[in-house]
């Protein structure tokens, strides 16, 4: 059987495209496994895996959680707001302690950029990024492309736009290494404000003009705005913002085709999206949270069956 090039998944950047269609590939099983009467396998009933969350985290955390119980592993959940971090631990140490426990893989997210990455070098286990600040997202863009590909039947050759606050989403940046990696055409559309100064070093698209962009594209991929990031205010006011980038089914039925529309969570219904979008036929948010799991399944079987070896 084939493997990945890597041990841990700490960004998409660090995957080659052979990487994603094995990590696809492993999905599409596991994605029938899900939808079965008995949904579980006894792949890793050897495998201890610690979800560590520094940041609050609800469809992410559930998804791990749900795919590393569907495999049969050992877990064991982390929440920093109630741990020793509180009272200084460091992070090493923290992930140490844990270890210690025998645990063989852990799962992460952090508000820090690079947590994932620096993890790994101090410490003997696979670490799988579910989020570090601003920086990657890796399962989600793979769930992204993976949801593009059963609704198109390919993302060769097609045309994605990422819509919103692109400066603070980690979603957008593990998107487009995702999509250009399997040969998409990726754009950029969002506030002025709201687009980081390095966009065009990225090989991506870039408009200002939302209805333009939802021209161009076969996907439109809806990001909130994220406030919690924010320390100054990036546009006038959401209302503005809404007008200018939000998508309602007046906007959808002008346009010339159907094109899908996506989001990574949560959404915040009434700003960049109406909710007769979000649960109109050209959505396929639900189908995403879906194939989240089966994705899960798949980057934890791989990387576990290179801890066996």
């Amino acid at each position: 059987m084939s493997e990945l090039s890597v041990n841990h998944l700490l960004g998409i950047k660090y995957l080659n495209e052979q990487d994603i269609q094995l990590i696809f590939e492993t999905a599409d099983h596991f994605k029938e496994v899900i939808n079965r009467p008995i949904k579980k396998v006894p792949s890793l009933r050897d495998i201890t895996i610690a979800n560590l969350f520094f940041e609050n985290s609800t469809r992410t955390k559930l998804s791990f959680e749900l795919a590393e119980k569907r495999l049969s592993a050992d877990v064991l959940n982390f929440s920093s707001s109630q741990s020793s971090v509180k009272k200084g631990e460091t992070l090493i140490d923290t992930v140490n302690n844990i270890l210690s426990m025998k645990v063989d893989m852990v799962v992460m997210r952090h508000p820090n950029p690079g947590a994932g990455v620096f993890l790994s070098k101090h410490v003997k286990a696979s670490i799988i990024n579910a989020g570090d600040g601003a920086h990657e997202h890796p399962t989600q863009a793979l769930l992204d492309s993976y949801s593009i590909r059963e609704k198109l039947g390919d993302v060769a050759g097609k045309k994605v736009v990422i819509v919103g606050d692109i400066l603070h989403s980690r979603v957008a940046l593990s998107n487009i290494f995702a999509l250009q990696l399997q040969g998409a055409e990726v754009m950029v559309c969002g506030p002025k404000t709201l687009l980081p100064k390095y966009i065009d070093t990225l090989g991506v698209k870039v408009e200002t003009n939302l209805l333009k962009a939802l021209n161009w594209c076969d996907v439109a991929n809806m990001l909130r705005v994220q406030n919690e990031r924010m320390d100054i205010s990036y546009f006038p006011s959401t209302r503005e913002y809404t007008q200018q980038f939000g998508v309602n089914k007046e906007l959808l039925d002008s346009l010339d085709k159907e094109i899908t529309i996506m989001h990574p969570g949560p959404i915040n219904r009434g700003v960049e999206i109406t909710s007769d979008v979000a649960d109109s036929k050209q959505s396929i948010i639900l189908d995403q949270v879906q194939n989240g799991v089966a994705i899960r399944m798949a980057v934890i079987y791989l990387l576990a069956s290179k801890i066996k070896q």
